[in-house]
């Protein structure tokens, strides 16, 4: 019976999402009849447990339903193991391209960024970074490679504790520097999922995973905390923001074709039947924001829990499956870890017996409960604003508008803000309806042109899209965004176009073919392009079709080469 409990719970919450999806429009409204029908049954079950005699009633809730205090021993080697292998990604991943972004001779050198920083009142607290002492391609690369030794250690087990901080402060420390490349909701995740593993995981370099202290139960609650909102806070704006696709289930129509790195399995998903596309936007929603509230059941329905973090895991296996989204899949699924306690099936053979535990002293309980107490304010804002939607961010737009012809300033972001580890989340808000896509082109005299290719990114329509993930090519995914945004990005673009025509070989090395092995071209331009997948029914070998939309002026060094103010 308590094998199909999981199953029960589920169908229960889908039944009921359903139900006040009829009932109200308003999402918080929703949610909260949910979550008041959920602990009523919790609590009725609780008190009939606790309250009636030992007949068959309570008998059997006992047996299906044991209140036994719950043990993560197996769960805690698990995750520390989990994210010493994304850390060891995400800094392997960034090293392999950190000199042709950020380097010295890169699309956007932390020498220049330090400087206007600099220029702009700002100092380290600003801009937390190793790279106020060095900023060279040597402090770089000598941070990545520093940040993968500990992510090895952390995910053998030695001093994890120690490790998943250390892990924290060298990628805050290259997030910090890493400029529209380092922008990403991701490397946000994973930094306040190192920031508060620390607490919960071990010290000592030989772990003693059956003890779990009260500094350490606070930094599993708060990973709790976390894994919630990351699930419901993306699940929710996307109902709350207002995009029509969205709301009327009409997204997976173009989630497929337009997101930004597809797979090739994407190209076949795409051709899937209308109805099926619109079953899958509903899931979505169900698990997103209907299925994290079984996450916080009490312990005598951990088996919903259970159930509760499977779904989730899941859902990201099915992401995986069709897009390149780097490490944040696997991320995603290891903060649903914690939440399977040494009764599940998996984790019996990795537990271990608990230990006696010393009497906790103050002085170790006092910065574990400020940071959860700072978690839980700071933290608090993304939630409201995911519920309040595009009306909650219209209206604090208007506010800073004010306060600035008041002032005549920017008003500063709260210091905390630098830290990039207590965020919001909403991962796709809204959906792109189209593709459109730039492609580079270069001329050695201005009549005959050939394309750069990306390793990633939609370029030969005869291509087939390719895998990635893990990594995350980051300039193929910052050309995406300025496919969509051109005014916005155009300093990239305009840096891409002056590293081509100079041929530097770290910006090359981020590309996957030169057409110009030689020598440089001496022109450059941007082409645009509308693209779209082909059909079952069009019977062509092409992956893509694309439609040319216009192209930028060819420009060459002459261009880039400022003026001398003595003539």
């Amino acid at each position: 019976m308590s094998r199909a409990l999981p199953i029960f719970a589920l169908s229960l919450t889908a039944a009921l999402w359903a139900l006040a999806g009829l009932a109200t429009a308003d999402v918080f409204r929703r949610c909260l009849a949910l979550w008041a029908v959920l602990a009523g049954v919790c609590l009725l079950t609780e008190f009939i447990a606790r309250a009636t005699p030992p007949d068959e009633t309570s008998k059997w809730i006992g047996r299906t339903l044991p209140a036994d205090r719950l043990r993560f021993s197996a769960s805690r080697r698990i995750f520390a193991a989990a994210l010493g292998v994304i850390f060891l990604i995400a800094f392997w991943s960034w090293g392999s391209q950190v000199r042709g972004l950020v380097g010295e001779r890169g699309l956007m050198p932390v020498g220049e960024q330090l400087a206007a920083a600099r220029a702009a009142g700002n100092s380290f607290w600003q801009h937390p970074s190793l790279c106020w002492l060095a900023s060279g391609d040597t402090s770089l690369i000598a941070q990545c490679w520093l940040g993968a030794l500990l992510a090895i250690a952390l995910a053998a087990g030695i001093c994890p504790g120690a490790c998943a901080l250390l892990c924290w402060a060298l990628y805050l420390s290259l997030m910090s520097v890493a400029a529209e490349f380092g922008n990403f909701q991701w490397d946000a995740l994973l930094l306040e999922t190192a920031l508060l593993a620390a607490l919960w995981l071990p010290w000592k370099a030989r772990p003693e995973w059956g003890r779990e202290t009260p500094v350490q139960r606070i930094g599993r609650w708060l990973l709790w905390w976390l894994c919630f909102r990351l699930m419901i806070e993306s699940g929710v704006v996307k109902l709350t923001w207002g995009d029509e696709t969205w709301l009327g289930y009409s997204a997976l129509d173009f989630h497929f074709e337009t997101q930004p790195l597809p797979l090739w399995t994407a190209w076949y998903a795409h051709q899937s039947p209308r109805w099926m596309l619109r079953a899958g936007s509903w899931i979505t929603y169900f698990i997103e924001i209907a299925t994290p509230a079984l996450l916080l059941a009490p312990p005598r329905w951990k088996s919903v829990r259970h159930g509760a973090a499977l779904a989730l895991i899941f859902l990201q296996a099915v992401i995986a499956t069709t897009g390149n989204y780097t490490f944040f899949n696997l991320l995603a699924a290891a903060l649903c870890v914690p939440f399977l306690d040494d009764t599940f099936p998996f984790s019996r053979r990795l537990r271990t017996p608990p230990t006696e535990l010393p009497k906790p002293s103050l002085w170790i309980l006092a910065p574990a409960a400020a940071l959860a107490l700072a978690s839980a304010i700071w933290t608090f804002d993304g939630l409201s604003s995911a519920f309040g939607g595009v009306a909650a961010q219209n209206e604090k737009n208007e506010r800073l508008r004010s306060e600035y012809a008041l002032t005549g300033r920017v008003p500063p972001p709260p210091w905390h803000q630098s830290l990039r580890s207590f965020n919001g989340y909403g991962l796709f808000r809204t959906m792109t309806r189209s593709r459109p896509e730039i492609v580079v082109e270069g001329s050695a005299d201005g009549i005959n042109w050939r394309e750069y290719e990306f390793p990633c990114k939609a370029g030969d329509p005869y291509r087939r899209p390719a895998l990635a993930a893990p990594h995350q090519p980051r300039l193929d995914w910052q050309m995406w965004f300025a496919a969509l945004y051109p005014n916005g990005y155009a300093h990239l673009l305009e840096r891409v176009l002056q590293r081509v025509l100079e041929a530097e070989p770290c910006v090359l090395a981020l590309l996957e073919k030169n057409p110009f092995p030689d020598a440089p071209p001496r022109y450059a331009r941007l082409v645009f392009y509308d693209y779209h997948f082909t059909r079952f029914e069009d019977h062509s070998a092409a992956w893509w079709r694309r439609d040319l939309r216009g192209a930028t002026q060819p420009v060459s060094l002459e261009s880039f080469r400022k003026p001398n103010p003595a003539r």
